[in-house]
């Protein structure tokens, strides 16, 4: 039962510090249950063996620990593990684990579903159901790095908030599961090693300015024209080009962290070096870096992946403008769980769905 409880894992270390001092406990209480929250993973208050049973039992009667569980597992032929979660009422996430020769990355989803329907993306295809708490993106993290750790024998380099979701449309609890993923008491991740990555809200990267975040940020540009990124991103009709720029501006005077500009890049679209020309300019506003990524396919996406002539030609008139630039070849797209093929084969994003399918 979890009527009229809090959810533990919502609560920062200062916020349970100063919940336990009202239940009559020591402060330092809190950094033990911080602990078995975070480092040691608890899924119920009776795993947290280090205290005493009449604190189990208060924390038992005021909060509750939510947990995603796992509800499938896919292993791609170049490794790539694509992992669907469980969430309240059947509803599911993916998470994936990108391991590489140089990196192993974490790609986690910050919503169950999208409400922005960006139409080269598969959960741009599904209605917005409801935002992940913080406690439900880490535990993406987590149960992450203890495949790279079992499987791969290596340890998590890198997150990514690429997965399904805008994470600045669940901007508390994305900003709240980074400090629980940076912090001493948490995972201990470098927030350098942590992009978060949004089709662009100028109104919250400014606040992302404005909280003088640590982490990377990362804009889904995939055009540098208006015309043709509203075609793509509706998003981009409430928030255009010359507004995101500002933003950008206003975060990078705020943090100076480099920011990422996402491109993919399509057959006949946006692959032309007059595009390039387009994106060249727009990249001057701030210091960046730009990853042109490779289309993936997904159900009725009704876009083909650009030539590797194109893209190579479009990478070398880049490159001789003195841009940072790389071209992010896919992975995982045996098992759609390369970028934009989320919940591509999954569209009710339901366990019992899921099970039908299987039948």
């Amino acid at each position: 039962m979890t009527k009229g409880k809090e959810n533990i894992r919502n609560l920062t270390l200062i916020e349970l510090t100063s919940v336990m001092e009202k239940l009559g406990e020591k402060s330092f209480r809190s950094k033990q249950v911080y602990e078995w929250l975070w480092q040691k993973d608890a899924s119920t208050f009776e795993d947290m063996t280090n205290l005493g049973l009449a604190l189990r039992e208060k924390l038992e009667n005021t909060f509750f620990i939510d947990k995603i569980k796992l509800d499938d597992q896919q292993i791609s032929s170049d490794k790539t593990i694509k992992c669907a979660f469980s969430v309240d009422q059947g509803k599911v996430v993916e998470g994936v684990l990108i391991p590489t020769t140089s990196r192993t990355t974490a790609c986690i989803s910050s919503q169950v579903g999208c409400s922005l329907a960006c139409t080269f993306c598969a959960t741009g295809k599904l209605k917005l159901m409801r935002n992940l708490t913080a406690g439900e993106i880490v535990d993406q993290v987590v149960y992450l790095r203890d495949q790279a750790e079992s499987r791969y024998n290596a340890p998590l380099t890198n997150i990514v908030y690429m997965g399904m979701g805008e994470p600045l449309l669940n901007y508390k609890n994305v900003v709240r599961s980074c400090e629980i993923l940076t912090s001493k008491e948490g995972l201990g991740m470098s927030p350098r090693r942590i992009t978060v990555s949004t089709a662009g809200i100028a109104k919250m990267i400014k606040q992302l300015g404005d909280d003088q975040v640590k982490f990377n940020l990362a804009l889904s540009l995939h055009a540098a024209n208006d015309k043709k990124r509203s075609q793509i991103m509706e998003i981009n009709d409430s928030n255009d080009l010359e507004t995101l720029s500002e933003a950008l501006v206003y975060f990078h005077e705020k943090t100076g962290t480099r920011v990422t500009f996402e491109y993919i890049i399509f057959k006949d679209f946006n692959d032309k070096l007059e595009d390039a020309q387009e994106l060249a300019e727009f990249a001057k506003c701030v210091p960046c870096k730009i990853n042109i990524i490779e289309y993936n396919p997904i159900d009725a996406g009704g876009f083909q992946q650009a030539s590797i002539e194109r893209v190579n030609a479009f990478e070398k008139f880049l490159l001789d403008r003195n841009l940072i630039v790389h071209v992010r070849r896919s992975r995982g797209k045996d098992i759609d769980a390369a970028c934009g093929q989320l919940a591509n084969k999954n569209k009710a994003i339901t366990s019992e769905d899921r099970k039908m399918k299987t039948l």
